[in-house]
């Protein structure tokens, strides 16, 4: 199938250029234009695609060739983009930054490529003039397969510096297509793993993105910038679909990393494992939502659907009741370190959780999910399932890893190798339990998380795109455990 969706990514030479700015900015003002814009992030990354959800009205989505592999990139793209008039991708860290010591293996720059979508890069202009010409030629020039077609200035600290940086690129021969100043009122508050998500800052971040739009409306080239979209080439890719990922019978082969080398079809073996059939009944699966649990890709959730679940989001910090029918729990990555009391003064939600988990229902929980289950987390009674306490520390944890799982779990066969990533400043003791969730591979060789009964808790966020797999594994459980 081809898909011929206008595109654009958004990149800059480093983290701190203003791309989450300017992206944000641009789908805003699209999307208040009229258009239907589809927002995706390259990289692992749970809290950007909040502010793009917010700009677009859409659900931000992830592009990660190593979680997924480079072959799931176009199919995600198209899944997510399919019926819109626009797509921008918001790239991260530099143009050609990715995983540590594998070459472009999940750069914006290898997303650009797979995309074959022209580059707008976002140069942070504050400290200098005339040189700006030299840093873009060089990106530009660096690696002919990535179209560098244009830039967009920012921080722009006057008239007279918009002119002096507008003269050096029109020497290059690049075109310009925004020059923004530096504003005050649409910077962003950030914390101590990058912005904080949309969903703790309800009315001030909406204010914020409706600035952003009207200072990219009036600082920005939108209509260059849509014709620069529309010449991207048609992209002959099939559009994801939970229903035949899952259809297809897609397991991970011990010995096999799914999102491995250069794409995950090669890597992924169909009748390796035996997978469960799909679960002929809708068991109930619980979703933690709210504040304190914030970071999850949206292809978990349709892929637990397409599997047979009822998905029910509830908010830890407010509901003192697990979804009606509740079968099955899953509680994903976010804050819970900053929610501790509230989430500790949940006593009625902490019991249920604690008393379905000793039950032996199915519960996947990764990295605030983790916290959560602990005895304690900063000293503030949890759910008490894991026998191990949790706290902050000043050291931040981040980075992909390889690993393995240790034993069968609700998510997967002992031996099943995945990718993911860790992002977290806290530390949970002990770092495993008599039956670990992985093995690490690299960077490290550990052992990490906990597996006992139906719960399998870790620091590791996985991409269920690449998993298929474990959302069939586990809701096949929910309805067995029903059954019992």
């Amino acid at each position: 199938m081809v898909t011929a969706v206008p595109r654009l990514v958004i990149a800059a030479p480093s983290s701190g250029s203003g791309k989450t700015t300017v992206a944000t900015g641009l789908m805003a003002a699209f999307t208040a234009a009229g258009l239907k814009v589809s927002p995706h992030k390259v990289g692992p990354d749970y809290i950007d695609p909040g502010y793009h959800a917010l700009a677009t009205g859409r659900v931000g989505r992830n592009l990660d060739s190593y979680l997924c592999g480079t072959e799931l990139i176009a199919p995600l793209f198209a899944h997510g983009a399919r019926g819109c008039d626009l797509a921008l991708v918001e790239g991260v860290m530099g143009l050609y930054d990715g995983a540590s010591g594998q070459g472009e293996l999940a750069s914006t720059a290898q997303i650009a490529k797979l995309l074959r979508a022209p580059v707008v890069l976002v140069v942070d202009a504050s400290s200098q003039a005339r040189s700006v010409a030299a840093l873009v030629h060089g990106f530009a020039s660096w690696d002919p397969q990535v179209r560098v077609a244009g830039v967009i200035l920012n921080k722009v600290g006057s008239d007279r510096h918009e002119e002096l940086l507008r003269d050096a690129l029109d020497e290059a021969g690049v075109p310009v297509f925004g020059a923004l100043r530096r504003v005050p009122q649409v910077s962003q508050p950030s914390r101590h793993l990058g912005l904080i998500p949309v969903a703790e800052r309800s009315a001030e971040v909406v204010e914020s993105v409706a600035a952003l739009a009207e200072q990219v409306r009036q600082g920005c080239d939108l209509e260059g910038l849509r014709a620069l979209a529309r010449s991207a080439p048609a992209l002959d890719a099939e559009p994801w679909s939970p229903d035949t990922a899952l259809d297809a019978g897609l397991a991970a082969a011990p010995g096999k990393t799914p999102g491995a080398g250069h794409g995950a079809g090669a890597e992924i073996a169909a009748s390796a494992v035996s997978v469960p059939s799909r679960a002929g009944r809708n068991p109930v699966v619980a979703l933690a939502a709210g504040p304190a649990f914030t970071f999850s890709y949206a292809e978990q959730t349709e892929l637990l659907t397409a599997a047979g679940a009822e998905v029910v989001p509830f908010d830890p910090l407010h509901d003192e009741q697990l979804p009606d029918g509740t079968r099955g729990l899953v509680i994903g990555g976010g804050f819970p370190e900053v929610y501790a009391p509230d989430l500790s003064a949940n006593e009625a939600l902490r019991k249920t959780v604690a008393d379905l988990a000793a039950g032996g229902a199915p519960v996947a929980a990764e990295c605030a999910g983790l916290l959560y289950l602990a005895r304690s987390l900063d000293g503030q009674p949890m759910c008490g399932v894991l026998d191990a306490e949790a706290r902050m520390t000043e050291r931040l944890t981040l980075g992909y890893r390889e690993a393995v799982a240790v034993s069968d779990s609700v998510l997967a066969q002992a031996g099943t190798r995945v990718r993911g990533h860790e992002f977290h400043r806290t530390v949970i003791e002990p770092g495993a339990g008599a039956v670990p969730a992985w093995g690490m591979h690299a960077p490290e060789r550990r052992v990490e998380g906990f597996v006992h009964q139906g719960v399998h808790a870790s620091y590791l966020h996985t991409h269920a795109a690449a998993l298929p797999f474990a959302a069939r594994r586990f809701v096949e459980r929910c309805t067995q455990w029903t059954a019992q």
